[in-house]
């Protein structure tokens, strides 16, 4: 196994475009990669030597708690609520009251992160899950050149070829593995791209670490072997028996929280990732493009805890995809740029998914466009220095539906090391400091009355700025929700 590099690296020639490969991982958890979690039953050899050779950001957020919208958010700039990309686009789950209305594609009058690189002559490639949109509204539609597998489906049916449910990928040899196969397209646009004068985007959206859970078999027994030895084998300690206590006392129903990392075919899965990016990596240095590609990784939103397989844990971070706590938004986030980021530098400045866009282009020298990403801020202070004085301001969440995997309608903010979540069913606040609260299981919405005042007027002040849409009246039941904004 080739493993990426731990030395410093040189700076690139100043004539020289920088190249840049963004990696997202569909449901990857925080706790998941050893770059956060050294006691993790997981492997991942690459994604931590990545890691020790770029910047790590510990406090970095997916602007939403499942998939499309966080994936919105990266391309456009803009946070889910101000694009009405709230939810994963297929959802329409109502519980008490009917979620809110949302726009099931990308629309295309945003200027996409792609289409301004492909219109600054970069070359675009994707590969992987897209989830922005089918026929009309593909990868190709929103300005990358080249889509491997991008389209309307949220998840592959199948892991194994001949694939179910992928678009835009003819079947590999039967019995090929999706992670395999996307990291194969992603080193054959390596070679081509590297032949050419202009510089390229390479944007690898894994479908891993998704339902279904499947893994080639060797993985799986390798990891069945190492739950028998560490003595986890079985499921007894793997779940919460109190599960709904653990997430939330709004919980309508009752759920199994894992609250152990101990699932072979899971372990399997984030290792066949693990894999897969150091493949795109090794290629990467048999080509001589090491000193000149930026590198980001993250993962659109937490791990899967407590529903569909429930495969991981995110402790000591609550809930996870689908909850408004840490465990579903607080994502791995690594950015290496060669000559700027020191290795082994760890960030603990607040960021969030809309500040790619602004980012990536100041990394590039390209002008910024702020009437487009309105909602991003330019990260390039704290990767030149991550202790610099530097304060984003504050962040935003607005989830106005009932997610399948339990989580209730909320909004949120953090601001510097509070966090305020208010449920949308009822109004009710729920205040964390998580300097000292990182579980988020001490509410301090009575006790520091001020600060849930201020920051609830400053949640309620954005929802009005981005006209962000409530939930709707129940058309069976008539229930109606509480004017909130």
């Amino acid at each position: 196994m080739l493993l990426i590099g731990h030395g410093a690296v040189s700076s690139a020639d100043a004539d020289e475009k920088l190249n840049f490969i963004f990696i997202l991982a569909d449901d990857l958890g925080y706790m998941d990669v050893g770059f956060n979690n050294p006691k993790t039953f997981y492997e991942t050899p690459h994604l931590d030597s990545l890691a020790a050779s770029g910047m790590v950001f510990t406090d970095f957020y997916a602007a939403c708690q499942v998939c499309s919208p966080t994936r919105a958010s990266i391309l456009t700039g803009k946070y889910p609520a101000r694009t009405d990309t709230t939810n994963y686009f297929a959802g329409r789950r109502a519980e008490k009251f009917e979620p809110a209305h949302f726009n099931t594609v990308m629309a295309l009058e945003e200027v996409t992160l792609a289409e301004t690189f492909r219109d600054n002559g970069y070359q675009t490639f994707f590969a992987g899950k897209w989830h922005l949109g089918s026929s009309g509204h593909l990868p190709t539609d929103q300005g990358f050149q080249i889509n491997k597998g991008g389209g309307g489906n949220g998840l592959p049916r199948s892991y194994f070829s001949p694939y179910k449910n992928v678009e835009n990928l003819p079947a590999g040899p039967e019995g090929e593995f999706l992670t395999d196969r996307l990291a194969k397209e992603s080193e054959n646009f390596l070679k081509h791209a590297a032949k050419k004068d202009s510089p390229f985007l390479l944007y690898l959206s894994f479908y891993s670490v998704h339902t279904p859970l499947q893994a080639p078999k060797p993985l799986i027994e390798k990891y069945q072997r190492k739950a028998k030895k560490l003595g986890i084998d079985d499921e007894d300690g793997s779940f919460d028996p109190d599960g709904e206590r653990q997430i939330s006392a709004n919980s309508k129903d009752s759920r199994k929280v894992r609250i152990r990392q101990d699932h072979a075919v899971y372990a399997a899965m984030v290792e066949s990732l693990d894999s897969a990016i150091g493949r795109v990596m090794g290629r990467l240095d048999e080509l001589g493009l090491r000193q000149t590609t930026a590198i980001v990784f993250m993962s659109d939103n937490g791990g899967l805890a407590t529903s569909e397989g429930l495969p991981t844990s995110n402790l000591p971070l609550r809930g996870g995809k689908g909850w408004m706590y840490e465990g579903g938004i607080r994502e791995p986030v690594i950015i290496r740029w060669p000559g700027v980021t020191s290795a082994g530098k760890v960030c603990t400045a607040p960021a969030v998914s809309t500040d790619f866009y602004p980012t990536m282009l100041e990394m590039a020298g390209l002008p910024l466009l702020p009437d487009q990403h309105v909602d991003g801020v330019s990260l390039v202070p704290l990767l030149k220095n991550p202790f610099s004085k530097f304060n984003r301001g504050p962040l935003f969440f607005h989830y106005p539906h009932y997610a399948n995997q339990g989580g209730f309608p909320a909004s949120a903010i953090r601001d510097g090391n509070y966090k305020l979540i208010q449920d949308l069913e009822d109004g009710a606040y729920e205040l964390y400091d998580l300097s000292t609260d990182q579980k988020e299981h001490n509410n301090l919405e009575q006790l520091e009355a001020e600060k849930t005042e201020e920051l609830a007027k400053a949640l309620t002040d954005w929802r009005k700025e981005v006209d962000a849409k409530p939930l709707r009246k129940n058309a069976k039941t008539g229930a109606v929700p509480p004017v909130l904004w």
